[in-house]
């Protein structure tokens, strides 16, 4: 149970206020509160089951160095694509 609320939180403050919040607001004020409600937990859903089974099978494969390491060179990359305008 410790673990499960330990990633709640880790994803709330990660999604907290981010890119996807605010276009979820944006759809909102457009669309409703429900159509963007249901449209946004579909989008993430998919978003993150794509990202347990792919997480699952590097665990098994890749050491948790190499996975923390390659993770951390992904954000610093997509962040000067952001800075950039490339994304």
């Amino acid at each position: 149970m410790e673990n499960l609320i330990a990633v709640f939180i880790a994803v709330f403050l990660a999604e907290f206020g981010d890119k996807t919040q605010l276009t979820t607001i944006a759809f909102a004020s457009k669309y409703g509160w429900k159509t963007a409600f249901i449209g946004a937990i579909l989008a993430l859903a998919t978003v993150n089951i794509i990202g347990t089974l792919v997480g699952e099978v590097l665990g098994d494969v890749l050491p948790m160095d190499l996975i923390h390491e390659g993770a951390g060179v992904l954000f610093i990359v997509f962040g000067i694509l952001m800075l950039l305008g490339k994304l």
